[in-house]
């Protein structure tokens, strides 16, 4: 009989990158999953340095939002140091900074800001009104109708098992070099069980947040992060988290660009549950440049 442990789920690998390891008072490490990309996710380390800052905090107490900055890219093949600042605890408010390390340098910084819950006013913008995730083509469809003629990155990532499922209303930016709208709307979700604590869902919703934004940006100009000729990187993100959500169904990701300039592109994001609740939402800027070789 095999004693082989089974290979874990790409959530379960999730799960188990996020949950650091502490090394000190106000230290923590964390790994990447070995996954053959050149760079550390964005997302990931927005998410590890979320989970370092929390556990920092008192339980009762939860992000409501975070403000980051990309300083290097991270290297998948070390550990990431994430050191935590305690910056103040008030009365209902506590605010940390944490500074995320390799090779004995900066690689990424963030504020957040956590609050004991309260009732107070309460509104928000409507969803957009677009067809269903089970309208949508899904991920075997997708590889089927659309890699075969993708670019080598496309396939890769389409191809590869992921934590976060997603399904966009339109692949046209895929597959045409037609200037678009720049704006786009895609159904994600866990492809399992997140734990049902909010520390770990906002951790992991912080995760999602760093996919897909920054192509919103280049919609206008005919063409995709996965251009050979571009350099793209996200260069600061934010986010504000309105309500707590539980995962366990599919999020409507609405993205827009409000403008490009400088060879930077600004995008947002609103995180909706099915039924319309507004849980996050996000803004980021990134790096999008032509290479020194493109003419």
């Amino acid at each position: 009989m095999s004693s082989e442990k089974p290979k874990p789920t790409a959530m379960e690998q999730l799960i188990r990158t996020l949950d650091l390891e502490p090394i000190e008072v106000n230290l923590f490490r964390g790994n990447s999953p070995q996954a053959g990309w050149q760079r550390v996710f964005g997302g990931q380390v927005i998410g590890q340095a979320l989970v370092a800052a929390q556990r920092t905090v008192d339980g009762d107490r939860h992000v409501h939002s975070l403000h980051a900055y990309f300083m290097r890219p991270g290297d998948p093949s070390v550990p990431i140091i994430y050191q935590v600042e305690r910056l103040r605890d008030g009365g209902s408010f506590s605010t940390r900074r944490v500074l995320a390390i390799q090779h004995g340098k900066g690689i990424f910084a963030m504020s957040a800001s956590f609050q004991q819950d309260e009732p107070g006013f309460d509104h928000q913008i409507q969803m957009p009104s677009i067809p269903g995730p089970e309208e949508l083509p899904g991920e075997d469809e997708v590889k089927e109708r659309f890699l075969a003629d993708a670019p080598a990155a496309l396939r890769r990532y389409w191809q590869s098992d992921r934590a976060i499922e997603i399904r966009p209303q339109s692949f046209t930016h895929y597959i045409s070099d037609a200037k678009l709208e720049p704006q786009q709307n895609i159904w994600v979700r866990a492809t399992g069980p997140v734990p049902d604590d909010r520390l770990t869902q906002a951790a992991v919703l912080a995760y999602l947040s760093d996919m897909t934004l920054l192509d919103s940006s280049l919609y206008a100009h005919g063409t995709s992060i996965f251009d050979q000729n571009l350099q793209v990187a996200s260069l600061d993100h934010a986010m504000w988290f309105h309500r707590p959500v539980k995962l366990d169904d599919w999020l409507l990701y609405a993205q827009d660009s409000p403008s490009a300039s400088g060879a930077r592109g600004m995008t947002r994001g609103s995180l909706f549950t099915r039924s319309g609740e507004l849980v996050a939402s996000v803004a980021q800027e990134g790096l999008i440049r032509k290479k020194a070789n493109d003419q």
